[in-house]
């Protein structure tokens, strides 16, 4: 069953067997406003935790994406070249930016889960 955890940045991730969808919250596309580009990663790309993933631009300013733990990209969301929107409408559903190999599991013990990060959000 996959498990979803939250970054400070206002990332999320799902994890199901080792492979970890990520994006952005829905709190953090609100504060973006209306994405017009997605600077997506390319796969095979191995990332460090903290490194930047990805960048979003919206009608108000670019944003970095960084990688909440440590592995290597397996796929990206190519729907969101033609429709960066998506973010949007469904940051945590078909608006995921990237999948993940993870490379640590037990990096995933510092993240947030659900009632942590709303509460963290205010």
């Amino acid at each position: 069953m996959a498990k979803t955890y939250f970054t400070e940045d206002h990332e999320w991730l799902r994890v199901e067997g080792g492979i970890a969808t990520v994006g952005i919250t829905d709190y953090a596309q609100e504060q973006l406003g209306d994405l017009v580009f997605v600077e997506l990663p390319e796969t095979g790309k191995k990332l460090a935790k903290g490194d930047t993933a990805v960048v979003v631009e919206s009608v108000k300013a670019a944003s970095d994406v960084y990688a909440p733990v440590d592995g290597e990209i397996t796929e990206a969301n190519g729907t969101l070249s033609s429709d960066p929107s998506l973010v949007n409408s469904a940051a945590t559903g078909a608006g995921w930016l990237w999948k993940m190999k993870l490379a640590n599991e037990s990096q995933l013990e510092g993240l947030m889960d659900e009632a942590a990060y709303l509460a963290h959000i205010g």
